[in-house]
Formats: structure tokens, C-alpha cells, sequence
């Protein structure tokens, strides 16, 4: 081939990849990164790859790319944005959020929002205390799209002295993959309404039934007591269906729905609230410790089978659960759990995972100290409704709040015990702030090690 040709050809080559090469970078010409982004790295040996995306997101919009660099163990930056904010005001903050090759998206890709003064600092807090201050906030994940982007969003109500809200979008602790987000919005609306519930608890020990169906009927006169209160939940002990009548557990185990359910639907209709029991349930040929939520129209929303069962039960042929369901009723998300349970942090975290605000806990008894922990420890509001006699060191018909105070305590026998909780309020702690925002973000990757066998 003539030399002459070849060097053109070879030119010709060389600018088509170029091309390419330009058109496949994420910043190109005349696609500057939008106004006001600025990119931060935690430490300069961390510090990750970013990238603007033009039409990067789902919408045929812009998108904020951050991948982990490839010379890397860990890689951890955000991209940065300082908004204007009016205090007082309450504010949604709204972004798409979809990760690749992440290995847990709701530890690796954050969002941070700080809301600062005119001067750019932090602002003193006037719930948390003079020589405290605002902490930041990190919305939660939502629901994900098609394409698989996932919706991060929340109302917030910002602090009166707050004239601007520092945006952090972060890939941390990643050593492969990438985030990539929208651009997010931060856009004037109303603070949610307050969410104001009535919690209850039966502090009763059913006595002398013959049957379950007359164990179920001590328990109607509270039920009233709780409905005309105005109460939106009112739970029950642990085997009420059982619990003195000198029967086993297999004696009084039943479907679930079945009489006892339906026996309390009516009830909860009546009285237009929610009711949880603790109930046998029958179910083939396996018996379950159960807890049954029943709705104020009457019907089974659903049930919780105990799954950590002490040695009485599994002695007597208990079967344990396996899941961790959390029901939506009108006042928000229901988790519910039984008695032995309560001993062990897992079932209480994954009720709370799973979206619970509110824990009803029916038990014969239990350690009152863990009980609080599993409030605190989760940021849930925990009913419990006991056997244990009030005067004994032990536990207690309560309803525990997020600090693990027990707001109301029941001390005779047949009396109901209530309590008024804001659902909405979260719980802002001294140098931490709102500590429920941050399990999420914060809390170990699921999953449990089993212990090496030692030789």
C-alpha cells in the first residue's frame, strides 16, 4: 500500500476513536456539570471517580455518577450541593438513586442533608439541648422503578434559623460498582400532619375458664373500655386462650382465623379499633404461638407465629416461626412479636427493617430491661400486655416509647392501660440526632455468622 494513503487512513482511524472516546466521556463538550455541584472525597486515598451523565438518568435527564476508583480497596466521595431555604418552612427533598455492582446500596449510597445558617454552621438545637446542635438528616430509600431506580424522598421541616440545606449524594465503602443520581430537587411543601394514636393493653390474667372461648369473653369489658376511649390498638396477652384453664397448648390450638378471631373481630368492629391476641394456632399438624391482628372492620389482617420459643414450649411440640411481617393499618405500620422473643435483638430489628413504628408484644413474662432496649434500640413504640404480677421485678402491662420510658404501667388486675404517642415525632438524640433515619444507613450488613468451629 502507497504510504501516502496509509498515514490519512491511519489519521482517519485515529479521529473516529477519539470521537467516540468524547462522546462516551461522561463530561462532554458543552455539557458542563450543573451549576452549584461540587465534588468532595473523605480522604484523598478514597477518593472516588465522578462523572456527569447528560441524559444519564431514566427520564432522558441529567445524572450524577460516582464509580469506585479501579486502584482502590474502598472508595468514599459525594457529590455536593448548597441549596437556599427559608426556616420554618417544610421542604421535600426528592432524588432517583440506581446503583451497579454495589453490594448493600442502602450503606454505599447516602444522602445527607445539613442544614446550616447564612454563615454556613451548624445551627443550635432547641429540642437537643444549648450546647447541641441540628444534626444532620438522611432520607430513607422508597419505592423502585421499572428501570431500577430507586426513589429517595421526605418532608422535612427546617430548623427557623436554617437559610440554606447542604446536599451530600455519597458512594461510600465501595471497592467496585457505581451510583448514579438524579438531580435532586429540594421544593417548598407542607410538613406531613401530625400522627396522634392511642395505644392500650389488657393487664388481665383470664381466670377460672373452662374453655378458650370463656378465656376470650374475660377480655370484652377492656375491649369496650378501649373503644370508647378512643383507643386505635388495644393488645392482649400472650395464649390467652389458655392461660388458666389447667388445658395444653394443643388442647386450645385452633385455625387462625378461626372462633377466637372471629369472636374478637366482632369486638373490634363493634369498638372500631385493632385488636392483637395471642392465641394457639392449628395448623396441619403443627402447633404455632401466635399472634393475631385483627381489624376494626372485623377481619384477620394478619398474624405473627413466635420464633424464638423457650424450652417449655418446645418440650410441649411448639413449632417456631419464620417470618417477620408488618401490617399498614390506618395509623401506621404494625409489627407484632411474643414473650421469648424479646430476648433476642434479631426479631425486634427485623420487624423494625421491615418498616414497624409500633410493636405490640403480647407475653406471659419476660426482662423489662430488654424490652426497653428493643424500643430504643430500634426507635419503636413497644405495647406489651403481661401475667406478671405488677409488684414483681419482672415485667410489665406498658407502653414503652423510643427513650424506653414506660409511659403507663398496669397495677391491678382487669384495668386497661393507655397511652397518647405522635407516630410522626421522631426522637432527636443529644449529639446524634434522629437515630431511626440512621439505623438504616448505619446498621451491620444483614446476616448472621455462624461461629467457627473451634478444635
Amino acid at each position: 500500500m502507497n504510504s501516502s494513503l496509509k498515514s490519512p487512513s491511519i489519521s482517519l482511524l485515529l479521529g473516529i476513536l477519539l470521537t467516540l472516546l468524547l462522546q462516551s466521556t461522561s463530561i462532554s463538550a458543552g455539557e458542563p456539570v450543573p451549576e452549584g455541584w461540587q465534588q468532595i472525597a473523605m480522604r484523598e486515598p478514597v477518593k472516588p471517580e465522578f462523572n456527569y451523565l447528560p441524559q444519564g438518568s431514566f427520564d432522558g435527564k441529567g445524572a450524577l455518577a460516582i464509580s469506585a476508583a479501579p486502584d482502590q480497596t474502598e472508595s468514599h466521595g459525594a457529590w455536593v450541593k448548597t441549596f437556599p431555604v427559608k426556616g420554618g418552612q417544610g421542604y421535600r427533598f426528592h432524588v432517583w438513586r440506581k446503583t451497579e455492582g454495589l453490594s448493600v446500596p442502602r450503606r454505599n449510597a447516602v444522602v445527607k442533608i445539613t442544614w446550616l445558617d447564612e454563615k454556613g454552621n451548624l445551627i443550635p438545637s432547641r429540642v437537643q439541648g444549648a450546647d447541641d446542635r441540628v444534626r444532620p438528616v438522611f432520607p430513607a430509600d422508597g419505592n423502585t422503578n421499572k428501570a431500577g431506580w430507586t426513589e429517595v424522598t421526605d418532608v422535612y421541616p427546617v430548623p427557623t434559623e436554617a437559610t440554606q440545606a447542604k446536599v451530600e449524594l455519597h458512594l461510600r465503602w465501595a471497592g467496585q460498582g457505581r451510583v448514579l443520581w438524579s438531580l435532586p430537587e429540594l421544593n417548598p411543601e407542607a410538613a406531613p400532619a401530625q400522627r396522634i394514636i392511642r395505644l392500650a393493653s389488657a393487664h388481665l390474667r383470664p381466670r377460672n375458664g373452662k374453655s378458650a372461648m370463656e378465656n376470650c369473653q374475660q377480655f370484652a369489658p377492656l375491649i369496650a373500655e378501649a373503644g370508647k376511649k378512643q383507643a386505635d390498638l388495644i393488645c392482649l396477652p400472650e395464649c390467652l386462650t389458655m392461660c388458666g384453664t389447667g388445658l395444653d397448648y394443643a388442647d386450645v390450638a385452633e385455625p387462625v382465623p378461626g372462633p377466637s378471631t372471629e369472636y374478637f373481630g366482632k369486638l373490634a368492629k363493634d369498638f372500631n379499633l385493632y385488636i392483637v391476641a395471642g392465641l394457639l394456632e392449628q395448623s396441619g399438624d403443627l402447633v404455632y404461638n401466635t399472634a393475631a391482628l385483627i381489624g376494626p372492620d372485623g377481619k384477620l389482617v394478619g398474624k405473627y407465629r413466635k420464633v424464638c420459643l423457650p424450652r417449655e414450649e418446645i418440650e410441649h411440640g411448639i413449632s417456631p416461626g419464620k417470618e417477620y411481617p408488618v401490617f399498614d393499618t390506618r395509623f401506621g405500620k404494625l409489627g407484632m412479636m411474643i414473650c421469648w422473643d424479646v430476648h433476642f435483638p434479631e426479631v425486634a430489628r427485623n420487624l423494625a427493617n421491615n418498616g414497624a413504628e409500633v410493636i405490640a408484644m403480647p407475653i406471659w413474662g419476660g426482662n423489662p430491661t430488654l424490652a426497653k432496649a428493643r424500643a430504643i434500640e430500634n426507635q419503636v413504640f413497644l405495647v406489651t400486655s403481661t401475667y406478671t404480677d405488677p409488684d414483681r421485678d419482672w415485667m410489665k402491662t406498658t407502653i414503652i416509647d423510643k427513650e424506653g420510658k414506660m409511659l403507663s404501667i398496669g397495677k391491678d388486675w382487669g384495668t386497661l392501660v393507655m397511652a397518647e404517642v405522635n407516630l410522626s415525632q421522631p426522637k432527636l438524640w443529644r449529639f446524634l440526632g434522629n437515630f431511626r433515619e440512621r439505623i438504616y444507613r448505619e446498621r451491620p450488613v444483614e446476616g448472621f455468622v455462624e461461629p467457627t468451629e473451634t478444635r
